[in-house]
């Protein structure tokens, strides 16, 4: 008997040979000064958060994926900076999943990857807790540009679309774990 594969599993092997090819150099530093932008913007909705960074003031985190690295510098407003390419870790962050579609299916389930963490205890203590308990909120973005109303229900529709997503993984997960397809659902219920 054959056994039914993923029709996802194509993404694998496209992924990996996308991971291999080296992105150019200014692209690289306008995504990472991008991606710094969009988390200091998250930090400054939640006031703990920044209070928590300014803390480790100075302290220099670098996050790590396959070939791909940010040095991020934490500054005494308690946002983020790219550090110099050359300035010592504190803290080490190393995604040990190589793969872009594992690393989907986990953020999809709401769950963190598998991380390698060497290092200053404190500031990954920090840095846990701001994975923990920060969160981007597209609704409040929204409302500034078109309203409560329109905001509100475009993330109602959003959170729906999650959901299935969600339940669409993690069937599709069981069933890749157990090398067959999911049972079907309980009849009436």
């Amino acid at each position: 008997m054959v056994t039914p594969q993923s029709p996802f599993s194509f993404l694998n092997g496209f992924m990996d040979r996308l991971g291999s090819l080296q992105p150019p150099q200014w692209l690289v530093d306008e995504l990472q000064h991008r991606a710094v932008l969009f988390l200091n913007h998250v930090l400054q909705q939640e006031p703990e958060a920044t209070a928590r960074l300014a803390r480790q003031k100075g302290r220099v985190a670098l996050v790590q994926w396959r070939q791909f690295s940010l040095r991020l510098l934490i500054t005494p407003a308690g946002l983020l900076d790219r550090a110099a390419p050359g300035a010592p870790a504190d803290l080490t962050l190393t995604v040990t999943d190589e793969s872009p579609l594992s690393l989907a299916q986990a953020a999809m389930r709401g769950t963190k990857p598998a991380v390698r963490i060497e290092g200053d205890v404190q500031l990954a203590a920090e840095i846990n807790w701001l994975v923990d308990n920060v969160r981007w909120d597209v609704e409040e973005d929204l409302s500034r540009l078109i309203g409560d109303v329109p905001a509100h229900r475009i993330g109602q529709v959003a959170r729906k679309v999650a959901q299935s997503l969600r339940q669409f993984v993690a069937q599709r997960g069981g069933a890749s774990a157990a090398g067959a397809s999911a049972p079907p659902p309980p009849a009436g219920g």
